[in-house]
């Protein structure tokens, strides 16, 4: 007997088919029968036939019918949390040090000596570099010997003054000559004071010549070179810069002017640099100052975020950029949901569900949740979505708080559905022979 085997739906009906054809077969081999009996024998294998058909039929449209009932959604739960709710506004900005002091140069010259380099740790008064001071030592010697003639010239006319006074006396001499001389005294005294301006002029200038810390701190940047020429005549170069207390920085940071009012001062304030990316560090707004910063018609406003820099660990540097998230608003150990759950719509809306009934399917955008405004969340409870309203706080863009409602911690809010998708007509039934 022929080994058979059942393919695809159907397979039953053509095992019984190819066991009809094996009887014919046997019935053929047989001794010849009566045309009666033949017949009758036809008719029974015309009526198995139909039969098998039949079944293979009803065995069809079965399976197709069973494929197009709908299977129900997966729903997709966020458990209702108690935390921390904070809305932050996210800049850039650069860090600084509290007080940068620039030293520059008032004379002109060739850099003589560089007593100061790099990091270097300054005192107020200390001299960090000098200036080719033969210049200004010959000017003030030049104004010192001038100085020293007028003196001499004022002397010698006060005595002709006092002589002339006495022969006035006398009627020995006009009273025109007297007068001229008093007012050589006064012509005297006037170049001999503009002599010792000149001097003290010369004086300052040789001191300038000496590059000295006006306060105590660190030396962040040198700008010169032995033996280079300085030239202060249009604008005072940039010799050093001097950071007067790197364990105290700041952020300037570029907030923009559609944040700008929700910061104030005191608010506290994280932000993490590229020198060290595993690290946040903490502080405050110190200062939110009114200059506006306008770049390509882009407007921001500078909001100065005061920070400890005491951990030799996670030192700051002077121009690092900064990421820095200020924290305007905060609310800690509340009752919590998902943003995601409070736009979510249940889509397939089955019976059995309570709420307002959803119009159509699949999740509903909405506006996003403000300050005591009515919402309304779905909870899965057993395996059905039931609507549940509330009424919420403050939105950080993940999280909403529950002010009212009847949630629990704990309880699982939809936040999506996954649905699979069936289609009867796209099945493929092979049948084989």
């Amino acid at each position: 007997m022929e080994r058979l085997r059942p393919i695809g739906y159907g397979g039953h009906a053509l095992q019984q088919m190819r066991l009809v054809e094996a009887e014919d077969k046997r019935d053929n081999a047989r001794e010849p029968a009566p045309r009666a009996a033949r017949s009758r024998r036809r008719l029974v294998r015309v009526g198995k036939y139909a039969a098998i058909a039949g079944a293979a039929v009803a065995t069809l449209l079965g399976a197709g019918w069973l494929s197009q009932r709908p299977v129900p959604p997966r729903f997709l739960t966020v458990a209702v949390t108690r935390g921390t709710v904070a809305r932050t506004v996210t800049a850039t900005g650069t860090v600084n040090p509290v007080l940068t002091i620039i030293v520059g140069s008032y004379v002109s010259g060739v850099i003589k000596d560089v007593y100061c380099d790099y990091n270097t740790q300054v005192k107020r008064g200390q001299l960090c570099a000098k200036i080719d001071p033969r210049p200004y030592e010959a000017a003030l010697a030049e104004a010192k010997g001038q100085l020293a003639r007028d003196t001499g010239q004022l002397a010698g006319a006060r005595l002709d003054l006092a002589r002339y006074a006495v022969l006035l006396r006398q009627d020995s001499v006009a009273k025109m000559t007297y007068t001229d001389q008093l007012a050589l005294v006064k012509q005297e005294e006037g170049q001999v004071a503009l002599d010792r301006a000149a001097v003290q002029t010369a004086e300052v200038n040789l001191g300038y010549t000496n590059i000295v810390s006006p306060v105590n701190g660190t030396v962040v940047a040198r700008n010169i070179t032995l033996g280079q020429t300085v030239a202060a005549s249009f604008q005072t170069p940039t010799l050093f810069l001097i950071a007067t207390d790197l364990t105290r920085m700041q952020v300037d940071t570029n907030v923009s002017e559609s944040d700008v009012g929700a910061v104030r001062n005191g608010e506290a304030a994280d932000f993490t640099v590229e020198g060290f990316p595993d690290h946040t560090f903490h502080g405050s707004i110190v200062q939110v100052r009114q200059a506006p910063q306008v770049v390509q018609n882009v407007v921001t406003y500078d909001a100065v975020i005061g920070v400890d820099n005491n951990n030799r660990a996670f030192q700051l540097m002077p121009g690092m950029t900064a990421t820095v998230s200020i924290v305007t608003a905060q609310r800690t150990s509340v009752l919590r949901v998902p943003d995601q759950a409070l736009r979510f719509t249940p889509g397939g809306f089955g019976a059995g569900t309570t709420g307002q009934e959803p119009q159509g399917g699949g999740s509903a955008p909405s506006a996003a949740a403000g300050a005591g405004q009515s919402m309304r969340v779905w909870v899965l409870r057993g395996t059905r979505p039931v609507a549940v309203s509330v009424r919420t706080g403050l939105d950080d863009g993940t999280y909403s708080e529950v002010l009212g409602g009847d949630l629990r911690p704990g309880d699982g809010v939809i936040v999506g559905e996954q649905r699979a998708a069936a289609d009867s007509h796209a099945r493929t039934f092979h049948f084989g022979l």
